[in-house]
């Protein structure tokens, strides 16, 4: 017999002997992957029927790990209504392709026995039973159970152990699993299987103390889960015996000690529920099953799909596998580990490990682990087969991975993998050097960043840490990167109400639940007395590029008092504190924030995307110092130039305003308009100058004319404008009278004011080419555009183009100088999409003003709409502010209407790609808030538009959405 076969022989005849060793032909020592160019060879495996060794060769999966917010297919997935898959000894009857059907968690397992890791044997339940359980009621469907039980059979067989057996006990993990990760969203049941007489013969195989910890843990997780009491009720029984027995530790408890609790847990079903513990281990089965399925529709796993807009899923896989143990002495363990550093993207593991304890102490943060070395030393043989595990996992994978493990008396087993959530620095540091390893090529590394990783590197710093040395009062685990500012409160519900008040707002808590889901999204730092740097709110914290601070026992936190006690310093709630998510410091007070720096990496990472996408990224722009940043961050033009923006650039400027809006005559507003004209001449001079070769596009004076008036009661208005202006107090109530509306924003504004006022669109334009027309003198190349907002009417429009034109051939001739220029339309009035193609007569361009036409589509007023649009997101009847996501349903129809029929009366509206334009290139894009918004931007692709256009921060996550759209429609060359 082999060394390694006596090895398994002798723990076959010490503790718990059926379970504990699971699989002796899964063992990794006797089977081992050889990596031979992209083929995987696996090698002295065991034939079952034989007993020979034999070699056998096998293709790797082809499909890729999905995105994690990105819709799941299948393209191996059968065609069958097989709803029970089964896992274990080297074979599986699921794969990694089959995310959507067994969930990710299911189909790694599934691909990680296939492969032949060490998965404790097991079956997974699909995603469509899940879905027809809530079809029909709540209510296991027909013939399910049977295929459950027969299912179990097959673990039961492969590991000759069997559930309520106390001779041969086989305990058994319930846990969920989506198609996308939602990580402590749903439901998990551990140890199930276990009563008083199958204890018995645990206890007797594998130790009293052991036995009785597992039994307290089960009552304890299977009466919270699926019995619905409270946690607190059992964690009161919990301390109140350890207070009892004089111990300060778990771990400090005896058998004895362990026994006696389990009995008071009991009471607490009877005190809880009115029912003893259900003991027939089968029905707790049946019972563990449908609360996963259950969790499918808790409030925090809704609102985590919410939040991260994780739609079109079935529902959640279930996934039953026996148990493995890490709480059986200090020759066992469990831990969490990433294959490279999820915060820097460095390539060195990253995890944690607890001596003598099960995945949830690990997971919820109950006791702050270890770092993964001190696996390493106290055990080398399975620590050294760990690594070799995850060296195995990339290459297959080709990702960064997650991975779940459990040590069982000095045995590794592997619990799951999936691919790792990761930060936006993380994100591209392992996505280029995956590409200079000759892991991945740029096509696969482009698919490993999402648009939010590279949203995440354009938040700001502290700007300058050692300015605060003095004022760090306490150092955690530096959980999530980055700077948080805001002010301190104990608990979700208030974090989410501060948040809808406009705060900014730290959540601090002892450690977080998933519970907390919504109050962690709305503030803008978490900081943990207790957790790892992989407890659940660093996990969270990572995947939304949220800064966290994790672990911090320098801090104690007094959530009835709602205090922070540090040292002889107390931090009361609303007082500001400061987080820094890169060194674990908390800080005293707002510390400064500076704008991000950008690393060689990102723009190694980004060139890629210059090499291979379609669209424009424009930016939204208003003053020459505006201009030169989008410029400076790869702006291809201006797609919006807010001319109003420079009126407030200085007390004489908006004095001109005010004087142009109190006149009563068009001389006097034609004198105030002159007194604007170089100011304006002068900014449009150093907007060109800053884009020299790219275009321009510039709106013309478009908010209503109150905006610009002093801010104040009416006395303090009239007074201020009777003291600029020269005018009586009378002529002043008079004119401001005049002025007033009922509703504003649709009222006095765009180019109402132009056709009104003639002067006024006169002012701008000449302004527009003079500046052109000086800077094209000084060698700089000019593209002016000038757009004319809020059009209804095609008659609207040719009212004003005629106005620019005839002011351009003036300033033309009077400055010796001819030059191209266009002049189109906003279209932000529903009636505008309508009736496009006769608008596109007049338009040389398009550019949609989402803002508005979302206003106007819904009828919602975006100064208004904060009364009521929370009621209507908490209750489902809309998923998304649809000021901050386009509304496709609706507003995006408008938007593919206008362009489809602006395009068929004027088909030269097609943007050819051009950067310098010329007498035939037309563009139609986009220039409202939704340009910055990732799926958005998604549909105006799939729209046809040519350009975006948003805030010059924002350059890089359009860009890099754009390589998103292109790999969905398999655009992406070779």
């Amino acid at each position: 017999m082999s060394t390694a076969m006596k090895g398994i022989q002798s723990l076959f005849n010490r503790k718990y002997v059926r379970q504990i060793d699971l699989l002796r032909d899964n063992r990794p020592t006797l089977l081992r992957l050889s990596w031979c160019g992209s083929r995987v060879r696996l090698i002295r495996c065991q034939d079952s029927s034989s007993g020979a060794f034999k070699s056998e060769r096998r293709e790797p999966s082809r499909s890729q790990a999905q995105a994690v917010l990105t819709p799941v297919s299948d393209t191996t997935a059968p065609a069958t209504k097989k709803r029970v898959f089964t896992f274990g000894k080297g074979r599986s009857e699921g794969n990694k392709g089959m995310k959507s059907l067994l969930g990710g968690k299911g189909a790694n397992l599934a691909e990680m026995a296939s492969i032949g890791l060490s998965v404790p044997p097991g079956l997974t339940i699909s995603t469509e039973a899940c879905q027809e359980y809530q079809q029909q009621g709540m209510k296991l469907p027909e013939g399910l159970w049977d295929e459950i039980l027969e299912g179990l059979k097959s673990v039961e067989k492969d590991i000759c152990a069997f559930l309520g057996d106390p001779s041969k006990p086989l305990l058994l993990s319930v846990r969920s699993g989506a198609a996308i990760s939602m990580p402590g969203m749903m439901d998990t049941v551990l140890n199930l299987g276990l009563n008083d007489e199958v204890i018995a013969g645990l206890a007797e195989k594998s130790g009293k103390r052991f036995a009785y910890d597992s039994y307290r843990r089960f009552l304890d997780m299977f009466g919270n889960v699926v019995m619905g009491i409270p946690h607190s009720s059992f964690e009161e029984k919990f301390e109140n015996l350890k207070a009892a027995k004089g111990v300060k530790l778990d771990t400090d408890l005896t058998a004895e000690h362990l026994k006696e609790l389990v009995e008071l847990y009991k009471k607490v079903y009877i005190e809880a529920k009115g029912e003893r513990f259900p003991s027939d281990p089968k029905k707790q089965l049946e019972l563990a099953v449908k609360a996963v399925f259950d969790s499918w529709d808790s409030p925090r796993a809704i609102k985590y799909r919410s939040i991260n807009r994780i739609t079109g899923l079935k529902g959640t896989a279930v996934n039953i596998q026996c148990m493995v143990f890490g709480n059986m002495g200090n020759t066992s363990g469990t831990g969490v580990l990433f294959t490279r550093n999820p915060s820097t993207g460095e390539k060195k593991l990253y995890g944690e490990f607890l001596l003598n304890a099960q995945g949830e102490d690990v997971v919820a943060g109950i006791r702050t682990p270890e770092d993964i070395n001190t696996m390493k030393i106290c055990m080398p043989e399975a620590y050294k087969e760990l690594v070799e595990n995850c060296e195995i996992l990339e290459r297959h994978y080709k990702d960064m991975m997650d991975i779940e493990f459990t040590v069982q008396e000095n045995r590794l087993w592997m619990l799951q993998c999936r691919s790792g959530k990761r930060t936006g620095k993380g994100a591209v540091k392992i996505a280029v050097d995956m590409v200079n390893e000759g892991l991945v090529d740029t096509r696969t590394a482009i698919k490993m960043v999402e648009p939010q990783h590279l949203d995440q590197l354009l938040h700001p710093q502290f700007e300058n840490p050692s300015a605060y040395k003095d004022k760090a009062v306490a150092r955690g685990l530096p959980a999530s990167p980055g700077a948080a500012v805001g002010q301190v409160v104990f608990t979700a519900e208030d974090a989410e109400a501060w948040h809808a008040q406009g705060k900014s707002v730290i959540l601090v808590r002892t450690e977080t639940s998933p519970e907390d889901i919504g109050g962690m999204h709305a503030a803008v730092g978490i900081l943990t007395a207790r957790g790892g740097m992989t407890s659940h709110a660093a996990v969270v914290a990572r995947g939304w590029g949220k800064c966290c601070v994790s672990g911090c026992s320098d801090i104690r936190v007094n959530d009835t008092g709602k205090v922070i006690l540090v040292g002889d310093k107390v931090i009361r709630e609303e007082d500001w504190i400061s987080l820094n998510g890169s060194t674990g410091e908390v800080i005293l007070g707002k510390q400064a924030l500076a704008p991000p720096a950008l690393s060689a990496d990102l723009e190694t990472f980004m060139s890629w995307a210059d090499q291979i996408r379609h669209l424009k990224v424009m930016a939204n722009a208003d003053t020459p110092e505006d201009a030169l940043t989008a410029r400076n961050n790869g702006a291809e033009g201006i797609g919006l130039c807010r001319t109003e923006h420079m009126f407030f650039a200085s007390d004489e400027r908006i004095k001109a305003v005010r004087k142009m809006i109190m006149a009563a005559t068009h001389q006097q507003r034609k004198a105030a308009l002159d007194l604007l004209l170089p100011y304006q001449r002068s900014d449009f001079e150093g907007i060109f100058r800053a884009m020299d070769g790219l275009p321009v596009t510039i709106r013309l004076l478009d908010p209503p004319l109150h905006e610009f008036l002093p801010e104040g009661d009416l006395d303090h208005m009239v007074a201020q404008l009777t003291a600029e202006t020269g005018m009586t107090e009378d002529e002043v109530f008079s004119r401001v009278e005049k002025l007033s509306e009922v509703n504003p924003m649709l009222g006095f504004r765009g180019c109402r004011l132009g056709i009104s006022y003639p002067e006024l669109t006169e002012m701008q334009a000449r302004a527009i080419f003079q500046a052109a027309v000086t800077m094209s003198n000084q060698g700089v190349q000019v593209f002016p555009e000038i757009m004319v907002p809020l059009v209804g009417t095609p008659q609207e429009l040719g009212h004003q183009v005629i106005s620019i034109r005839n002011v351009a051939k003036t300033v033309f001739s009077e400055m010796g100088l001819t030059l191209s220029y266009k002049v189109g339309t906003m279209i932000e009035i529903p009636r505008a999409a309508l009736v496009a193609d006769e608008i596109a007569k007049e338009a040389e361009f398009f550019s949609f003003g989402t803002n508005d036409l979302t206003q106007m589509t819904f009828g919602y007023s975006r100064d208004d709409a904060g009364k009521f649009l929370p009621i209507y997101l908490s209750k489902g009847i809309i998923q998304h502010d649809p000021f901050e996501v386009l509304d496709q349903k609706g507003v995006g129809q408008l938007v593919k209407m206008a362009t489809e029929k602006g395009r068929g009366a004027r088909p030269s509206l097609k943007f050819s790609g051009e950067l310098a334009l010329t007498e035939d290139d037309k563009q139609v894009g986009i220039c409202g808030e939704h340009g910055g918004e990732p799926s958005s931007v998604a549909f105006f692709a799939e729209a046809g538009l040519d350009y975006v256009s948003c805030s010059p921060f924002r350059f890089l996550l359009l860009g890099l959405q754009q390589l998103k759209l292109l790999h969905k429609f398999k655009e992406i060359p070779p």
